[in-house]
């Protein structure tokens, strides 16, 4: 079955960086786009990047460009979120998603504290 497993989260101050890691199994990674979505506490769930199957187009949210950047392995089946210039409203948990098979599969998720 489909698995996407996050990590990498954690505390960090203001300005400083973090690079998230998903690892993915159940599919055939290399033939789907992957997404990183995050979630604050009292927010809905929004979309913070995405990467197609080769890796050759991305897309980032408004508030993230210029700032993160997602990148996959497909060997490895994995895909990151390098974060840099974090905001302590980049404080979120942020979860690892893909839609497979008309169905949207989600990581656990993994929790970014950013503040002073």
């Amino acid at each position: 079955q489909v698995q996407l497993v996050e990590s990498g989260g954690g505390a960090v101050q203001p300005g400083g960086s973090l690079r998230l890691s998903c690892a993915a199994s159940g599919f055939t990674f290399s033939t789907y786009a992957m997404r990183w979505y995050r979630q604050a506490p009292g927010k809905e769930r929004e979309l913070v990047a995405a990467i197609s199957s080769a890796g050759l187009r991305t897309n980032y949210a408004d508030f993230v460009k210029d700032r993160f950047t997602i990148s996959r392995d497909n060997a490895k089946k994995m895909v990151y979120l390098q974060m840099n210039s974090l905001k302590p409203e980049d404080t979120a948990v942020y979860y690892c998603n893909t839609f497979y098979y008309n169905m949207n599969y989600w990581g656990k998720g993994t929790l970014v504290t950013v503040s002073s």
